[in-house]
């Protein structure tokens, strides 16, 4: 039997390592892609401490990796429309009726040599996309695109606070850049972080741990507020330092996944100012195939996003170096 190696993930007892698996056949209404490249996000990191799990089948092994290109290397049957030899990127989520599919999660993710997938996810890429930017755009940029435009509904000179500038929080900032938002302020403890996200086009940075952080940030605006804020970070307490930020009409979208309770400390303000307070996953298909655009046109570098290539054997280390924060990485990219 042909093999191949993979990441493999134990839900139910965290077991994660690399190891041999049968390479999987498409089945009707399937495609095989050859992975080129696999982004290392956050989540992953998540899913092997388990700070985060599946809703459903919690003791299920699978594939990690849901940022993932390649080009298309077998079809089952009933697909039409795409050839071998296709450049792709992959949509990671799909709504079902029983709820959302994750790749990586609900079904074998792409930290493998190759990947099996349902013909809906695949978008095309072009031939001078590189497999590294490519596999980023789904989740690390589509995620807070898809948050700003969708959830948030951020206008033009909005102030907008994005707090955590690490893989998806330093892409809000470049797309906040591009739709107009300001001033926007990004807010991360790490030095290196803040200095990333002034270079991506953030008006201000600044360090939540401050004593003098809030009053930094009301002179950066005047005395005002926040019109919309991003929890990207995902730690305990974040929610609670942004929420009495937050102007009239205020809206707080979080993103980052703590896994805690949230307390909201005055509910009358809240409420008396009709402010919100939003969840966000994920993305919707045409989302994936605009960023595709963007930054085919040059609208969006992606270019300094992929700090390091690793070779798939080295997932482990990979994991490693964006839980500790070594080097500061934006993403980490694995290459079977």
């Amino acid at each position: 039997m042909t093999t191949m190696k993979a990441g493999r993930i134990n839900f139910g007892t965290k077991d994660f390592r690399i190891i041999e698996v049968p390479i999987p056949d498409p089945g009707p209404g399937q495609v095989r892609i050859k992975v080129g490249a696999a982004g290392v996000c956050l989540s992953d990191v998540h899913l092997i401490s388990g700070l985060v799990g599946p809703l459903r089948n919690a003791d299920a092994e699978r594939t990690l990796g849901h940022e993932v290109a390649g080009t298309v290397d077998a079809l089952g049957a009933g697909v039409e429309g795409w050839t071998e030899g296709n450049r792709v990127t992959l949509q990671a989520v799909i709504a079902r009726p029983w709820g959302l599919d994750t790749m990586g999660v609900d079904y074998d993710g792409g930290w493998a040599e190759y990947v099996v997938v349902p013909q809906e996810v695949l978008v095309p890429i072009p031939d001078a996309m590189p497999f590294e930017q490519a596999c980023i755009i789904p989740d690390a940029v589509s995620t807070p695109w898809a948050a700003i435009c969708h959830t948030a509904k951020v206008q033009a000179g909005e102030a907008v606070g994005v707090w955590g500038a690490g893989g998806l929080g330093i892409h809000a900032v470049q797309l906040l850049r591009m739709i107009g938002a300001g001033p926007i302020v990004a807010v991360d403890p790490l030095p290196a972080a803040r200095q990333n996200a002034l270079q991506r086009g953030a008006d201000a940075a600044l360090d939540p741990t401050d004593a003098r952080f809030v009053d930094q940030l009301r002179e950066l605006l005047g005395g005002g507020g926040l019109d919309a804020a991003f929890n990207f970070a995902g730690f305990p307490g974040v929610d609670e330092q942004i929420l009495p930020l937050l102007n009239p009409g205020g809206r707080l979208t979080i993103i980052g996944l703590s896994g805690q309770p949230l307390t909201v400390e005055n509910s009358v303000i809240l409420i008396a100012h009709q402010q919100q307070i939003l969840g966000h996953y994920g993305y919707l298909p045409p989302d994936v195939a605009q960023i595709v655009r963007l930054t085919q046109w040059g609208r969006l570098d992606l270019k300094g996003s992929v700090s390091s290539v690793l070779p798939l054997e080295q997932a482990p280390e990979a994991v490693r170096q964006l839980e500790e924060k070594d080097g500061n990485p934006i993403r980490l990219v694995l290459v079977p």
